[in-house]
């Protein structure tokens, strides 16, 4: 789950980490009010939707006076941002972060995120801040500095000072600068360990001409997982920024997540998801999505399921792939007949079932005019040539 800036900002200052004074609003009216509030200084008027390249898109604008801040917030509410991450679709702008404007010194990078291959959560810092993180890896590994922190204990007060050592926090004027620095380290650790975070970022953290450190920028995902356990961040979720269809599918219990290819998967079990996935593409196809109905794919769910991937205008073909453990084949093999029946399924769809009543399944859907495979290469190389 993801949230906006001034929403990871809150939780960066609730953990200790300082932060650039600021008010989210929805109207011009309301932006001027908070323009009053701060003590009309000069503000930055901050777009706020899940996706990153604002500034490049024009959704982050200076502004000075009244008539500046209306003329930005105008410009900016309502307005459908474009950028690399919104795809060409853009996102509607319902709120703007107004923010007192800072002067930055020097600009640092810094986040929290799970480390796959150390198998425990990473903080990583580098000078170099205000950049993608995969430029700088790309260009300049070396630059990226890296704690292991331990999932119970978290970082150790030593470590988050040899980090700010690292980092050259020590250097500056202020003394100020290196205290701060490790209590900000800290408090990104800390809101990733106690919020079960999947990713706590800050780009950039700044270093301010009068010795402040504050995150002038704030990213925060959570792991949708563990939400039961925090219904105060579940509450934080803005619903009109997910897609509408992985929206309905949260809502049935289905795990979906939307892809830019043209064959719909529906799968048992995300690490066959992710394995059928990878055998469309290595047969020369896209997938359209991710869909993972779970163990139990009674027959509801997979009609469910069918009616979220065709409701995908790119979708042109539909792969099932079911493996029978929990739930037997034959079940499964009803489901999908009554589906095509009830939803009137146009587009060709390829089946591959193994396991429990495998036999009986296949009998059923073959019957039914569907294209069976009996293994999961034989299915997939079907799926992909009937497109073509």
């Amino acid at each position: 789950m993801k949230i906006h800036e001034y929403q990871a900002k809150a939780l960066l200052k609730e953990f200790g980490a300082a932060v650039p004074r600021g008010r989210a609003v929805d109207s011009v009216e309301e932006a001027v009010e908070a323009w009053r509030e701060l003590g009309r200084p000069r503000v930055a008027v901050k777009a706020q939707i899940h996706a990153g390249g604002r500034g490049k898109g024009g959704g982050i604008k200076l502004a000075e006076t009244e008539e500046d801040v209306r003329s930005a917030a105008d410009s900016i509410l309502g307005m459908t941002l474009v950028t690399h991450q919104t795809g060409p679709e853009g996102r509607l702008v319902k709120k703007v972060l107004i923010e007192e404007a800072v002067a930055i010194e020097k600009e640092f990078y810094a986040a929290v995120t799970l480390d796959r291959a150390r198998g425990c959560p990473i903080l990583m810092a580098s000078r170099e801040g205000g950049m993608e993180i995969e430029e700088v890896a790309a260009r300049n590994p070396e630059a990226i500095l890296k704690v292991a922190l331990h999932p119970l204990a978290g970082i150790r007060p030593f470590e988050a000072r040899s980090l700010a050592f690292a980092l050259g926090l020590h250097r500056f004027k202020k003394a100020e600068v290196l205290k701060e620095g490790i209590r900000t380290l800290t408090a990104l650790a800390r809101l990733f360990l106690e919020k079960d975070a999947s990713l706590v970022e800050v780009n950039p953290l700044a270093v301010l001409e009068d010795g402040r450190v504050v995150a002038a920028d704030g990213k925060v995902n959570f792991d949708d997982s563990a939400l039961f356990r925090h219904p105060e961040i579940e509450a934080l979720r803005d619903e009109a920024e997910e897609e509408p269809a992985e929206r309905e599918a949260r809502s049935a219990g289905l795990s979906y997540v939307k892809l830019d290819g043209t064959i719909g998967c529906m799968v048992n079990g995300a690490g066959l998801a992710m394995a059928t996935m990878d055998i469309v593409k290595h047969f020369g196809a896209e997938p359209a999505n991710f869909l993972d109905v779970g163990g139990s794919a009674k027959r509801k769910r997979v009609a469910k399921a069918l009616e979220i991937i065709l409701a995908d205008p790119n979708v042109k073909g539909i792969f099932i792939n079911i493996f029978g453990g929990i739930v037997r084949c034959d079940e499964v093999a009803h489901g999908i007949v009554a589906a095509k029946k009830e939803l009137g399924i146009e587009v060709p769809v390829t089946i591959r079932l193994t396991g429990t009543n495998e036999e009986e399944g296949r009998r059923i859907l073959e019957e039914a005019g569907f294209a069976v495979g009996k293994s999961l290469n034989e299915a997939a190389e079907k799926a992909v040539a009937v497109l073509k």
